[in-house]
């Protein structure tokens, strides 16, 4: 079992002063091996904090980002590749093919990305996911005058086994729903014609 917290666009201290104080008392140091971040921290002390909490931090390029990172990275983890990139670099704005041809591109099982502001996954023709982890903290678009609820993702890889939960902030309340996004079992053959199992 190794647990990876898919976490982005926190915007702090731009557009929020900082992880909501109920997420900080989940996300604690010696549970988590991997921090995956699609981008948009905006601050050097956010990314201290993700390397307080595990000794994997790997960090894309968001389009508000102050320090420079990669744009996009691919990072092995069980026997699962991840490629991580924000998003901002899609046009439309989470436009779905454009996002299958990414990760397709990268050579990734699973693509993980910011920069729409939403929680979820998509199951693509070709058996790889996509995941977005929502805002850590609530932090709307550009465009955009609701606030979306804070949320991330922490998944469990066990080999080629994936068990996403889903952690909401629901109407700013220490209220924090769990629950299971995925269960799925990805196998990719690359000599063949990629096919998912999914329980």
């Amino acid at each position: 079992m190794v647990l990876v917290l898919v976490i982005g666009d926190l915007f702090v201290p731009i557009k929020k002063p900082g992880l909501p104080n109920p997420f900080k008392q989940l996300l604690v140091p010696g549970k988590i091996s991997h921090v995956l971040c699609t981008g948009n921290l905006c601050g050097k002390e956010t990314e201290e904090y993700f390397r307080e909490l595990a000794d994997q931090v790997h960090i894309v390029q968001g389009d508000m980002d102050e320090y420079l990172y990669p744009e996009r990275l691919v990072i092995s983890i069980e026997s699962l590749k991840f490629g991580l990139c924000h998003g901002h670099q899609i046009l439309p704005v989470g436009n779905r093919a454009a996002l299958n041809a990414l990760r397709r591109d990268m050579g990734v099982d699973v693509l993980l990305t910011g920069s729409a502001m939403k929680i979820g996954y998509v199951q693509d023709d070709l058996g790889g996911l996509i995941m977005y982890p929502g805002s850590a903290t609530g932090a709307p678009k550009v465009d955009d005058t609701t606030e979306p609820d804070p949320s991330f993702l922490l998944i469990d890889v066990q080999g080629r086994k994936i068990v996403a939960f889903l952690y909401l902030l629901v109407d700013g309340v220490s209220a924090i729903k769990s629950q299971v996004l995925l269960q799925c079992l990805v196998d990719i053959f690359f000599s063949g014609v990629p096919r998912s199992l999914c329980a």
